[in-house]
């Protein structure tokens, strides 16, 4: 008894298999980011006594009034506005930032490149401790976490305003950058920027819960945000352009 052909599925209708968009696709510079992060965190509270790691803040977490002038300028008043980013205070801090680092800096890496995509981290993440020292120059507390830069890749999302395309079989964001007139018309965004302040400023003001003493340094993020909405068509890589 002859069957008729099954029907093309709707991945082969235009002649060719689509690659299907894998549940995780988290690029190459993006894991690194992770990974260092994880280790880092982990060598502080398994492998360093109390001692070690206050030596390990004080040379690699940004405090601002190391630039006070009371204090003589080390290689470490260079290196820790970068190195700070690695550093988390606890679990819940790496686990918070390392998600957000997943989901909104995979989609930037692929369409940056990890060149650029580093660039742009180092960039963003400097503008956040720049703002916060502006306004805690003489602030003794060690700023520590990945947050400020990835608020420059959640500014960047909104010049996407959070497009992403899957078509390549990657995550990427879609298209040209859009116009910062037209961002800032698009409701999607500006929930998107409501709701980010607003719990910015409240667990900056109040901190995560009362009798908790973190507080979270939303002018850090602030600073991030604002490079990364501004400034990131300075790290884009045109997209390849059809025939």
């Amino acid at each position: 008894m002859s069957q008729s052909p099954p029907e093309p599925s709707e991945d082969e209708e235009d002649g060719a298999p689509k690659r299907r968009e894998p549940a995780f696709n988290l690029p190459g510079i993006v894991l690194a980011a992770i990974a260092i992060c994880a280790i880092v965190h982990l060598v502080r509270i398994y492998a360093l006594d109390f001692e070690q790691d206050l030596v390990l803040l004080v040379r690699t977490a940004f405090i601002p009034i190391r630039y006070s002038g009371q204090f003589d300028i080390d290689i470490y008043a260079f290196s820790s506005p970068f190195t700070y980013a690695f550093l988390h205070g606890n679990f819940a801090h790496l686990a918070i930032n390392m998600i957000w680092l997943a989901a909104f800096g995979s989609p930037l890496a692929n369409r940056l490149g990890a060149a650029r995509f580093a660039a742009f981290w180092a960039v963003t993440g400097l503008a956040a401790v720049g703002l916060h020292y502006m306004l805690h120059p003489l602030d003794q507390s060690p700023l520590v976490g990945a947050s400020g830069a990835i608020s420059g890749m959640m500014g960047a999302a909104a010049r996407f305003g959070f497009r992403i395309d899957r078509a390549a079989g990657k995550a990427a964001f879609a298209g040209e950058l859009l116009p910062i007139s037209l961002v800032l018309r698009m409701r999607g965004v500006l929930t998107f920027l409501v709701i980010w302040m607003a719990i910015n400023l409240v667990t900056g003001l109040v901190g995560f819960a009362p009798g908790v003493e973190d507080r979270i340094a939303w002018e850090a993020h602030v600073g991030g945000f604002l490079v990364g909405f501004f400034g990131v068509r300075l790290f884009d890589r045109q997209p390849p352009r059809n025939p």
